[in-house]
């Protein structure tokens, strides 16, 4: 097929799915458990691998910065740049590029293998709906646990950072954290709550929609996974630029 047939195809199929789930919202049944199932799997078992990233992420950030600030004389406001860097940009993309490589995997592979295995055909010959059933509660899911997964990352990069600071370069605490609090301002918080939301949400639809579109037989459900969590990337990474853009200019003209 032309790429930009199957392109506007796959769009259609997006589309329609985002559409049956937003359907599903207002209709019962409403799989709660499963919702809460998948709760508990994102953000639970995603937060070993948030801490790491983000409490390194932070140190690296002072590793890096605080020489070129001392050459300028400005090392003081370390805590400043690591924080502002951490809450706007790096916690958001880089928490979704993790959760897209963990769970976004998952999802397309679960959801894979059942369609593989005629488990979704089961389902709509016993009056089940899949989108409602398997579909909804993972974005749900996704969307209320991946900004907690942020803030997470943030918290644990800022003291990252300042350790890092403290133990190589002997600055101090105090002065990290006044820094730290000149430098957060209120479209930064904003900013970085929106950004999550909007990545989850991508990261769902893409990995739901790869999953559910498997074929191919077990070789199939590996090259949906992969295909999932690759693009799910490159889309977290393209769309926080524009995020980054228009909440930029919204949020610095309102505030």
């Amino acid at each position: 097929m032309n790429p930009f047939l199957r392109f506007l195809s796959e769009l259609q199929d997006i589309t329609l799915m985002i559409w049956s789930v937003l359907v599903g919202l207002t209709k019962s049944p409403r799989y709660f458990k499963e919702m809460f199932q998948q709760m508990d799997l994102i953000g639970v078992g995603s937060i070993p691998i948030i801490l790491l990233t983000g409490f390194f992420t932070g140190g690296v950030l002072t590793l890096q910065s605080y020489p070129t600030l001392a050459y300028y004389g400005g090392q003081s406001e370390t805590g400043m740049l690591v924080t502002s860097t951490l809450i706007r940009e790096l916690g958001p993309v880089l928490t979704a590029l993790m959760v897209a490589g963990r769970i976004g995997s998952a999802i397309s592979a679960e959801l894979g293998s059942m369609v593989v295995s005629q488990q979704i055909d089961a389902m709509r010959a016993l009056g089940t709906d899949p989108i409602r059933k398997l579909v909804t509660p993972r974005i749900i899911a996704l969307l209320l646990m991946a900004p907690l997964l942020t803030v997470t990352a943030d918290i644990f990069g800022i003291m990252g950072g300042a350790i890092a600071g403290n133990q190589i370069y002997g600055h101090d605490y105090n002065v990290f954290i006044n820094s730290m609090r000149n430098g957060i301002e209120i479209e930064h918080i904003i900013g970085g709550m929106i950004k999550p939301i909007a990545f989850g949400f991508i990261i769902g639809v893409i990995s739901c929609h790869k999953g559910l579109g498997t074929t191919g037989g077990t070789v199939g459900v590996g090259r949906s996974t992969t295909n999932a969590v690759v693009l799910s990337s490159i889309v977290v990474i393209i769309a926080d630029f524009f995020l980054s853009r228009v909440i930029q200019t919204v949020l610095v003209t309102r505030y």
